[in-house]
C-alpha cells in the first residue's frame, strides 16, 4: 500500500489531498520559494496526526507542519516533498481563565483574534508579531515569534505555561502546565518554542495573560539621522523610561512610506521613530511627557502625539506601511534578514549598513525595533547584483556578530540561514542541537533540512 492509500485509508476522504493542483497551494511560503509536496493533509485531533507520523516512520517519508505558511525563512516548506501537515482545523481558543490569568488555545488560531478575545475579558497577551492579523499561535510557537512590544514585555517564550505536543515517533506527550511554578523535570516547553517545528507538533498550548494596561499613549517623531534616533533611543532606556514599543525606519524607508501613503513627512527626515507608552494613566502621561523631551533634546524636526484612538491608528499605519512601500523600488528580489543586536549598537550598525550599499551600489532599507535591536534588512539588488546582494548580507551578518548580535531575532533559521549558522554557534553547540534533534526523530522525519545544514 503506498502512503497516500495508507493516509486515505485511515482519514477522511476530504483531509487527504493529492492531485497537482491542490499541491501547488501548499507548495510555498513567504520566501517566494516552492517545492511541490507528496500529499497535503488535514488532521483534526491529536490523534490523526499520531497516526499520520507513524505512517510517515514506516514509509520514511518525511512530514512538515504548516500554519499559515506566512514565515520568512523557509520553515515551513516542504523542501524534501514529503506531507505537509496543514494545522489549520485546529482554531478553537478553548479557555480563557481569568482566575489563573491563562488561556488555552489551538495552534491554528489567528494571533490578533486571540488578542481580541483576551481583551474583551480586560486580559493582555502582549506578543504581537507584524504578520499578527494572519499568522497563527502555532507559527508564532514554532519560531519563537516577537514584535513590536517585546522592548517591554518579551517573545512568545516568556508567555508559553504547557504545551501539547505530538512528538516524531507518534506519541503524544503533555509539557508545563497552568502553574505559575513548575520545575517538574527538564523545560521541554522552552525546548520546543523556537524548535522550527523539527522537534514535535504542537496540538494545545497554555499561555499567560497579563492584566490590560489601563492606558497607552503614542508619539511619532522625525529625525534628521539615524543618529539622532539612536541616541534618543539609549537617553529614553538611560531615563528608566521602557516603552511598549520603540519602532524606527531609516531614510529609504521613510522615503517608501511617505510615497506610499503620500503623508508629506517632514522635508530633511532621516529616520523616524513611533514610540508608544503604556500603564496607569498618570505614570502614561508623565512618560510619554518624558520621551517628547529627550526627542526634542535630540533634533527631532516633527513630533506627532496621538489624542485619540483613531489618532493612533493614524501614526501605527506608517510603520505597518513599510513592507508594502518597498515595491516602489522595483527591485529583482527581496532579501529580507533580520538581524539583532544590543540596542546601543543600532547606530553602528545602520551606519555599517549604509557604506556596504555605497560600496557595493546595492540598495538596502532598515526598519525595525529599536527598542530591542532588531533590525529588519531589506537588500534589494537588480538581476545583475544577485551575488553581490549575497556578499552584502555576509558582510552585514559578520559585522552584526562582531557587534555582539545574532543573525536572527525573530524570524528563525529555516532554510534560509541555515549555511550561516555556525557565524552564531560553535561546532559544540550545533553537535548538541543535532544530537537532540537525532534522539527525539531518529529517522529525520519531521520537518528535515531546516535549522542545520545537511
Amino acid at each position: 500500500m503506498s502512503i497516500i492509500d495508507a493516509l486515505e485509508h485511515h482519514l477522511d476522504s476530504d483531509a487527504v489531498l493529492s492531485s497537482e493542483e491542490d499541491l501547488l497551494c501548499y507548495a510555498y511560503d513567504a520566501t517566494g520559494k516552492s517545492y511541490m509536496p507528496l500529499a497535503v493533509v488535514f488532521p483534526r485531533a491529536p490523534e490523526d496526526i499520531s497516526l499520520i507520523m507513524r505512517v510517515a516512520n514506516e514509509h520514511r517519508v518525511s512530514v512538515i507542519p504548516r500554519g499559515a505558511g506566512s514565515g520568512m525563512t523557509g520553515g515551513s516548506l516542504p523542501e524534501s516533498g514529503g506531507i505537509v501537515l496543514v494545522m489549520t482545523q485546529f482554531d478553537r481558543i478553548l479557555e480563557i481563565d481569568t482566575e489563573n490569568l491563562v488561556a488555552v488555545v489551538e495552534p491554528g488560531v489567528i494571533t490578533s483574534q486571540l488578542h481580541k478575545a483576551v481583551e474583551a475579558e480586560g486580559l493582555f497577551y502582549p506578543p504581537d508579531p507584524a504578520s499578527m492579523n494572519f499568522s497563527t499561535l502555532g507559527g508564532n510557537i514554532a519560531e519563537n515569534s516577537g514584535g513590536m512590544r517585546a522592548v517591554k514585555y518579551g517573545t512568545t517564550k516568556e508567555y508559553i505555561l504547557g504545551l501539547e505536543v505530538v512528538l516524531p515517533s507518534g506519541e503524544i506527550i503533555h509539557t508545563g502546565s497552568k502553574c505559575v511554578k513548575d520545575v517538574v523535570g527538564y523545560n521541554l516547553t522552552q525546548l520546543l518554542v523556537g524548535s522550527e517545528g523539527t522537534l514535535g507538533i504542537v496540538t494545545k498550548a497554555i499561555l499567560k495573560l497579563l492584566p490590560l494596561p489601563e492606558a497607552k499613549k503614542t508619539l511619532t517623531a522625525t529625525f534628521p539621522s539615524i543618529l539622532d534616533a539612536g541616541r534618543t533611543v539609549s537617553e529614553i532606556i538611560r531615563r528608566k523610561i521602557i516603552p511598549t514599543t520603540m519602532e524606527f525606519l531609516d531614510r529609504h524607508a521613510v522615503w517608501c512610506v511617505d510615497q506610499y501613503l503620500q503623508i508629506g513627512l517632514a522635508p530633511g527626515a532621516g529616520a523616524f521613530m513611533l514610540i508608544e507608552v503604556d500603564g496607569d494613566q498618570d505614570q502614561v502621561e508623565k512618560n510619554i511627557a518624558k520621551v517628547r523631551e529627550v526627542c526634542s533634546a535630540n533634533k527631532a524636526i516633527e513630533i506627532q502625539i496621538a489624542a485619540t484612538a483613531e489618532e493612533q491608528d493614524d501614526l501605527w499605519r506608517m510603520r505597518r506601511s513599510v513592507s508594502a512601500s518597498l515595491a516602489h523600488f522595483k527591485s529583482a528580489v527581496k532579501i529580507n534578514e533580520d538581524i539583532v543586536v544590543p540596542r546601543a549598537k543600532i547606530p553602528e550598525i545602520i551606519q555599517f549598513i549604509e557604506s556596504v550599499g555605497e560600496r557595493h551600489e546595492i540598495r538596502i532599507v532598515n526598519f525595525g525595533h529599536a527598542g530591542d535591536g532588531n533590525i529588519h534588512l531589506n537588500v534589494l539588488p537588480q538581476n545583475e547584483q544577485l551575488e553581490t546582494a549575497h556578499k552584502a548580507v555576509d558582510e552585514i551578518f559578520d559585522r552584526t556578530i562582531e557587534l555582539g548580535g545574532r543573525i536572527s531575532g525573530e524570524h528563525g533559521i529555516g532554510t534560509s540561514k541555515r549555511e550561516y549558522i555556525g557565524k552564531n554557534l560553535e561546532p559544540a553547540a550545533i553537535a548538541a542541537m543535532q544530537a537532540v534533534k537525532r534522539a527525539w526523530d531518529p529517522n529525520n522525519i519531521l520537518n528535515p533540512g531546516k535549522i542545520f545544514p545537511e
